[in-house]
């Protein structure tokens, strides 16, 4: 009889407890970045501003800082070589806009220098991409079949899968280095001081931890695909 992927023990043992922490960190950026957004910074510098000044301060030019409608879809993007920041980001001089926009100053740097993990990431991410278009359809039609060719289509699309979780698990050393290229500048210039600094920090620190919890869940979801597929075996 063939094996229905759901809400089994490994689900509740594996997935359930990811799914509570990346709520709750969810939860923690959006008042941490809500809280710091209220206090604006001495020096009256908007969030393209910041960014901009970061940019400058490590000598990275041909880079655009665009707007981009929507809350918290900051982003940089290489193939274009643009900064895009957010509504609450792009001309807001809050602490919270400041910290963002030169974390994604610091992504746009990490390209310029051709920051090691970075090109890692980069060389994944098509792998991963198809990855996560063919993985659960490969997995979950070899969780319907008993027969030895589903258990080679399930462990194919287990591995398919890996592709995207090595992204994930590729992707928290860039986030965290261009948080600390960011703070760095920031405090090594007197961008921002004291509690404002504080502040930058904790919305970035808030932020990364929902990296973390994304690939805490890419990775025990994959030790759950691997738990089931030997089981089945």
């Amino acid at each position: 009889m063939p094996y229905f992927y759901g809400f089994d023990w490994t689900y509740m043992a594996f997935i359930l407890p990811c799914i509570v922490i990346s709520l709750i960190c969810q939860i923690n950026v959006k008042s941490t970045f809500s809280k710091y957004s209220k206090i604006r910074n001495t020096r009256n510098l908007t969030g393209a501003q910041a960014a901009e000044y970061v940019l400058r301060q490590n000598g990275v030019s041909g880079v655009s800082i665009e707007h981009v409608s929507g809350s918290l879809t900051d982003h940089f993007d290489p193939r274009t070589n643009v900064i895009r920041l957010s509504d609450s980001v792009y001309n807001n001089t809050s602490v919270a806009a400041v910290g963002v926009a030169a974390h994604e100053a610091g992504h746009a740097v990490q390209h310029a220098q051709n920051y090691l993990p970075n090109k890692i990431r980069s060389a994944i991410l098509p792998m991963a991409r198809l990855g996560s278009q063919l993985s659960w359809i490969l997995i979950l039609i070899g969780l319907l079949f008993t027969a030895r060719a589903g258990y080679i289509i399930l462990y194919i699309g287990i591995a398919l899968f890996s592709l995207s979780v090595l992204f994930t698990v590729a992707t928290l050393p860039v986030e965290f280095n261009a948080s600390k290229r960011a703070l760095e500048c920031i405090r090594d210039t007197d961008l921002l001081y004291g509690e404002e600094y504080t502040g930058a920090k904790r919305t970035l620190q808030a932020a990364a931890m929902t990296y973390v919890a994304s690939a805490l869940t890419a990775v025990m979801q994959l030790l759950r695909l691997i738990l089931i597929a030997r089981r089945r075996n």
